[in-house]
């Protein structure tokens, strides 16, 4: 299988949700079936059927997480002494040449990409642009309006 890269805190993000669901959550929905299999004829009962539905939903997003940490190769960058270079998990900062905007992405994996903590994929257009290169470089990135051109200033194993 291929192994998918994730962050140090990405891992611990999932392994505290998978925690929560397999020692709160599940225990309280066997409880749900159970409290609702008492009022009697299963095929008319609602809260049953939710707690079913429920059921399936925590067992499958057990399974999900289970799986990403079996197949995630744990990138701890903090580790890594800090060249210049762009590698997965760096925090980048990066100036549009043009407008002289300046903004902070943390490069990270698929799943734990969230735009507003400026954390963006791996494979993002931008992402892909930014890795390999060094402080100092000018990069293009082909974004959805045009080609925009950014000069990375500042890159941080943190």
């Amino acid at each position: 299988m291929n192994r998918v890269p994730m962050t140090v805190e990405g891992a611990e993000a999932l392994k505290v949700e998978l925690t929560e669901l397999k020692q709160d959550a599940r225990p309280k929905v066997i409880e749900a079936i159970a409290e609702a299999r008492e009022h009697g004829d299963l095929k008319e009962n609602a809260e049953y059927h939710a707690a079913r539905e429920q059921q399936g939903f925590i067992e499958g997003r057990i399974q999900e997480i289970e799986g990403k940490l079996g197949n995630a190769q744990i990138i701890d960058v903090k580790s890594m002494p800090n060249n210049g270079k762009v590698v997965f998990g760096s925090t980048v900062t990066i100036v549009n040449i043009d407008t002289d905007e300046e903004v902070t992405y943390q490069v990270v994996g698929e799943d734990e990409a969230d735009l507003k903590l400026n954390k963006i994929s791996v494979t993002s257009p931008i992402a892909r642009a930014l890795i390999g290169k060094n402080e100092g470089d000018e990069v293009s990135v082909n974004a959805p309006g045009g080609v925009v051109e950014y000069e990375i200033e500042k890159v941080e194993y943190i």
